[in-house]
């Protein structure tokens, strides 16, 4: 007899990157040791050969694929299950960008299945941290010609046609694919973001890799997929937070986001939603008490609720912070 699915944790994957520093063991508290760096800190993931696993329960060990080969709809919701199948539709990650990254773009889903991709690349940006002086860069502050934008990388002039915002802690940024973007260094950033690692870099700020080569640049590609017009979408979203609430962040066709900041606690009714639902933790700690299962969760860690879970409670320590994810 099959055992009941439960909410699941994940081991997180490291990832070290030229750009990347030491914020997510200082400012979150995660421990990446033996790395030096840790750039990216992928919480939840579902693509080949990069996927994470199940931390607790009977589960563990088991790769996101695997479990949803096991429990299907009841994992995903039905509609969610009917539209991805085994392919779990996001990625969610956590950026220390202790340098800039490189001015980037990336493509839609249309672009993306015309080259053998299952889906493009939407995504969003939460700022854990920043530096002062810190900044954000999304689109273009003029429309643009393929021909400026040649001209710009061989110049190194690209990044003064760029909309560049400051970035303070708790800022939201929405990057709909097609849009040239880059984080500054200094922030701290939760990303959430279409299952895709595709990237098209325009530029690199004349950086070496670490066999003191320029990093290969996708000029041809991101040329196909940009947005060339002054940004019209996209860029810094603006919300106002509550305690002990849920506060909308960001609602799309790829992912709902909601904000849930904690002192208190916080009951939730999941019972008309076809969806599972994942409680990405960016501060604090704390427990979640459901139905089918209690599980703590701390800052750098990923929940995963079924969709068969009906109700939650969120019971901070002593403060939680909580991006709630689901797909509508």
């Amino acid at each position: 007899m099959e055992q009941g699915i439960y909410p699941l944790k994940f081991m997180p994957l490291f990832k070290q990157r030229v750009w990347g520093g030491n914020k997510i063991a200082t400012e979150l508290g995660v421990d990446y040791s033996p790395l030096p760096s840790c750039a990216e800190l992928w919480c939840l993931s579902g693509l080949a050969e990069q996927e994470t696993v199940v931390a607790n329960g009977f589960l563990a060990e088991a790769n996101l694929s695997e479990v949803i080969q096991m429990y299907t709809d009841e994992l995903l919701g039905e509609e969610n299950y009917a539209e991805f199948g085994e392919e779990f539709p996001l990625l969610l990650k956590i950026l220390d960008a202790a340098d800039n990254l490189s001015v980037q773009v990336h493509p839609d889903d249309d672009y993306a299945q015309q080259i053998g991709m299952r889906n493009g690349k939407n995504e969003m940006w939460y700022v854990l941290q920043a530096d002062q002086g810190a900044e954000i860069f999304t689109g273009f502050n003029k429309n643009m010609t393929k021909a400026e934008v040649i001209n710009r990388v061989r110049d190194t002039k690209l990044t003064e046609v760029l909309d560049c915002t400051a970035a303070e802690k708790g800022d939201l940024f929405y990057i709909p694919a097609g849009l040239v973007h880059s984080i500054g260094k200094g922030c701290l950033i939760a990303e959430i973001q279409q299952s895709s690692d595709t990237t098209y870099r325009l530029y690199d700020w004349g950086r070496k890799d670490q066999n003191g080569k320029p990093r290969q640049l996708h000029l041809e590609q991101a040329l196909q997929v940009m947005d060339l017009k002054k940004r019209n979408q996209g860029g810094k979203v603006h919300y106002h937070a509550h305690t002990d609430e849920t506060t909308n962040l960001l609602t799309t066709p790829f992912f709902t986001v909601n904000r849930m900041y904690c002192l208190q606690g916080l009951k939730k009714d999941y019972s008309s939603l076809d969806s599972f639902v994942i409680y990405f933790c960016v501060g604090g700690s704390g427990m979640i008490e459901t139905e089918i299962g209690q599980v703590p969760l701390k800052a750098g860690e990923a929940l995963m609720l079924p969709a068969v879970c009906q109700k939650a409670a969120i019971l901070p320590r002593k403060s939680i912070e909580i991006l709630e994810i689901f797909i509508v």
